[in-house]
Parts: C-alpha cells; structure tokens; sequence
C-alpha cells in the first residue's frame, strides 16, 4: 500500500500566542490575536493528519517570521501537513491536510473579526482591500499565499484563503514512492528532464501541478540555470541556480502593474536554460509559446483543466484573449510542447493521470496518449 502524499509546510513550531481570550461556545478559553480571532491551545497535542511521504523533503530553514504574518492563523497552518486554511466568514475556519478541507472546532470569530484579519493580512502583503478593491491576492513572506473577498462579492461574509508553501520541491522519488507516480510514469518523467523536453502540467486547483512541476524542475542539471515566472511565487525548487520573478498588481493610482507577459520577455533576457511559467491564465501564453520554439529547451508552464482531453480547448481560449487564432496555438503548442501531464486529486490523493502528447487531426488541436 502506498502512502498518501501530503506537502508538508515549512514549519513545525507553532508561534506563541498573545493577547486577551475569547470564549467559545463549549465555555473553554483559547487565546486571541488582536482582532479577536481565537487561536488554538498551544499546550494541546496537535490532531493527527495523514501520512507524509517517507521520503523527507529536503527542506529550506523553517521561518518563524513568515509564521507569524499570519496572525492567529499561524498556529492552524504548523498544525501538522497544513496544504491550505479555508475562513468562511463567520461560519469557521476549514483545515485541508491533504485529504481534504475539514473543520476546525477550536476556531471561533464573528464576521468582523475576520474581516479585520484579511485587511490585516492583504496589508502584510503591501496591497489594500475594501469596497472599491473587495477581492485581492497577496505573497507572505517566501511563499504564504492568501486572497481575499469581501462583501458584497462574497455573499457569505469576508472569506480568507490561505496557501501554505511546501517546506522545498519534495524529490520525484518521494512522489512516485508516496503514489503519486508509478514506476513506469517515474522513469518516463526523469527521462523527460534528462532530455531537456519542454513540459506542460495541467489540472484542477490544488491537484498537485506545482507539486509535481517542482519536483522536475528539482532533477535538472546543477548547471541549468532555472528562471522562474509566477503571478504569486509558490515554486519552490531544491537546485542550485534558480532565480524568480513575481507579477505586480496596480497601485491605488491604477499604475505601476508587470504582468506575466511583460516579465517573460524580461526573462528572455536573463539567459535561462529552463524557463518556466507558473500558471498560465492569459495574454503570457502567446510570449511563452513563443519563448518555446526559439530553442528555449527543458521549460514548463502549468495550466489549469479538467482532463487531457479538454487541454487544446483551454489553450484555445487563452489564445484567443492573446489575440492568437486556434489554429495559430495548434501549429504553436504542436511543437512548443514535448508532454502534457495531467494531475487529478481524488479521494484526498493526487496522482498524475495521464501522459499526453499534442497532434493535429483535421486541422486541429488534441491530445493523444500512447
């Protein structure tokens, strides 16, 4: 039987709390931040969450600073093999471990207390949120990812959503031993690398495409030099020369934004050996086709989708808001891309679920499997 794989954070030690406590329903006292927000008893023994891969990652030093921006949320997020924090407004705070968002009893706030933590949270991160901005994603730290919604946006009250980071790229062993590749996929995966193929990781949210993308990037040559492009910085890569670059939203006077696509030609310019995109959402698709078929070789992009079969129809689309025919990004994505792999999450496992290849049939794009 194969262990689940579930990223670990990169942290271990809950901050201590401060402040005045707040009661819950049940009469106990847990301590709170300054918003009121209650926080867990550091002297309980955390729940037991479900198994890590057995293989260590190999870890970048723990950051108690980047703990802490999280105010009363940072004890929740060291709390065991922590993926992502759900507050829903007044109705509680939701934990996913790797199996899925459960409910966390210890929480407690009203809709103002959470509201004043994701203003205090988005403020962290150098952006403002309110009624003119009520939706807004910000970078913590090296890689703590939290977006917020307000109301009226958001129906059911203020909703956070935090993305903890993985301690480092868990080694592509580790993966295929925790199940999230078998042999086979493993040996054609190293192969890949080895061979400089250019890559495309696709899926649903949380399905493990940055997982797996870093887990590949980690098995490149010492000698390549890796040029990262991400809209918020969450690849965090185990090799010796890799360098990012992260997109900047507006300021209030609505100036000062670099896209992706603008920081993928300055990357060009950087002299990668691998270039890679964290996401493609948009206009960036037509700069990275692009920057694959002018010998750019061993680069990769994620993109999201629901199955290999629905990739060519999800690049149409993002072609199209580049300005790019279907038949520009068929003949493009023919040869800019070597392998598509498509992770899915299911049953509080991810898994990678297909290797595809990209052909044109009648003039169009698809993906073929062998």
């Amino acid at each position: 039987m194969t262990t689940p794989f579930v990223a670990m954070p990169s942290w271990q030690q809950a901050v201590p709390s401060t402040g005045s406590p707040v009661t819950r329903g049940s009469g106990d006292r847990v301590p709170a931040d300054a918003a009121g927000v209650a926080r867990p008893d550091a002297s309980a023994a955390p729940p037991a969450g479900p198994a890590t891969a057995d293989a260590a990652p190999r870890a970048r030093p723990a950051s108690a600073a980047d703990l802490e921006l999280l105010g009363s949320l940072a004890p929740y997020a060291a709390d065991g093999p922590v993926t992502d924090l759900f507050v829903n407004g007044d109705r509680g705070l939701w934990i996913d471990r790797g199996a899925g968002p459960e409910p966390e009893p210890a929480w407690s706030a009203g809709e103002a207390d959470v509201r004043a933590l994701a203003v205090r949270l988005i403020a962290r991160g150098g952006r403002h949120i309110d009624e003119a901005t009520p939706a807004v994603d910000v970078r913590l730290g090296r890689g703590i990812r939290v977006h917020a919604v307000l109301p009226p946006v958001s129906t059911s009250g203020t909703l956070i959503s935090v993305r903890v980071p993985r301690a480092a790229g868990f080694p592509l062993g580790a993966l295929a031993r925790a199940g999230m590749l078998d042999p086979a996929q493993e040996a054609t995966m190293r192969e890949a690398v080895a061979a400089r193929r250019n890559l495309l990781v696709t899926g649903a949210a949380g399905a493990g495409k940055t997982t797996l993308l870093a887990a590949l990037l980690g098995e490149a040559d010492d000698r390549d030099r890796i040029v990262l492009i991400e809209d918020v910085a969450e690849l965090a890569v185990d090799h010796p020369h890799v360098v990012s670059l992260e997109a900047r939203q507006a300021n209030l006077e609505g100036t000062g934004r670099l896209g992706l696509d603008a920081l993928l030609r300055e990357a060009l310019r950087m002299r990668p050996d691998r270039l890679v995109v964290g996401e493609c959402r948009g206009a960036e698709l037509r700069e990275l086709l692009t920057a694959l078929n002018t010998g750019h070789d061993g680069g990769a992009g994620t993109l999201h989708a629901n199955s290999l079969a629905d990739v060519p129809a999800r690049l149409e689309a993002l072609g199209s808001v580049a300005g790019l025919s279907a038949d520009a990004v068929a003949r493009q994505a023919l040869s800019a891309f070597h392998l598509v792999l498509h992770v899915e999450r299911a049953a509080g496992r991810r898994r990678l679920a297909g290797i595809g290849r990209f052909a044109l049939r009648d003039g169009r794009l698809e993906v073929v499997t062998s």
